[in-house]
């Protein structure tokens, strides 16, 4: 039984480009930019450029393995968790960098399920950085990547619900065949298997089979933190704001031994009164 109403994807795809289209994006300011000294390349266009100040960085992975990018926004005090619309990332951070420049090349965007609410669908919004995606040569929405061991799922969530939008859902074998039903009226979804917690075997199985190259992963921190601790995610787009808050301790790691980090490029913008600032940092395992 559905616990919820299902969400029109056309008309939630209207409201998402209208709200992108009209949101006040802010221009970056550079505070200093070491690109140069790292395996990355530059994507953008003259829009894009405009607000970043400058190409937007992407890590640059060899054939034989998967490109896979954390994204978070962390209040003042370094807490990612509740409402990321609460943390004080406003517009700029939601249209230009999160919904936009971080994934505007991904072949896929990863979640946690406990990330996938109702309307979940992890694409880029605003017309911009939609034309620039294309210009990449992939598909309008990027596939959607689903980990969850357990396959506590909810299948009403509007991500699962999109026949154009192919869905891969990695999980344990033994917890999906209550789900046989749901998989089986949903064509578009696979079910790639995962082992104990080797995500590497389940990414490499979707990179020979689905030409999935290039990952985004948007949360949350205990599938960010798995994918630092397995050494499969190379770099993290990180927005600190001005503001104190989220829930108390959850930094955007959460394991044992947080990984060497050096920040590549660092950039600020303003949201009224309030200093915002965008790093991309190379993680080291």
């Amino acid at each position: 039984m559905s616990r919820h109403r299902p969400v029109d994807f056309d008309q939630f795809a209207t409201r998402r480009t209208h709200e992108a289209s009209t949101a006040p994006i802010e221009q970056l300011i550079t505070l200093f930019d070491r690109s140069n000294e790292a395996p990355v390349w530059g994507v953008g266009n003259a829009w894009s450029r405009l607000h970043y100040d400058g190409d937007f960085r992407l890590f640059r992975q060899g054939h034989t393995a998967t490109a896979l990018s954390l994204v978070f926004v962390q209040s003042k005090n370094r807490n990612t968790g509740g409402d990321p619309s609460a943390l004080g990332g406003g517009a700029t951070d939601k249209h230009l960098i999160y919904e936009g420049l971080s994934r505007v090349a991904a072949d896929a965007v990863l979640a946690g399920a406990r990330s996938v609410h109702a309307e979940a669908l992890f694409s880029v919004w605003h017309p911009e950085l939609v034309a620039l995606r294309a210009s990449f040569k992939l598909p309008r929405h990027p596939s959607q990547i689903v980990v969850s061991k357990h396959g506590r799922l909810d299948f009403d969530a509007l991500l699962f619900n999109v026949p154009e939008v192919p869905v891969h859902v990695i999980a344990a074998a033994e917890h999906m065949t209550r789900h046989a039903s749901a998989l089986g009226a949903r064509p578009w979804i696979r079910h790639i298997p995962l082992t104990g917690d080797d995500l590497r075997s389940a990414l490499e199985q979707l990179r020979e089979e689905e030409g999935i190259q290039r990952i985004s992963a948007v949360g949350g921190r205990s599938t960010a933190s798995h994918l630092v601790d397995s050494g499969l995610a190379q770099d993290l787009y990180l927005t600190t704001t001005s503001q104190v808050g989220g829930d108390p301790d959850t930094p955007w790691y959460s394991g044992a031994a947080a990984p060497s980090t050096t920040v590549i490029t660092q950039k600020q913008w303003f949201d009224g009164t309030s200093r915002i600032l965008f790093e991309h940092i190379l993680i080291r395992r």
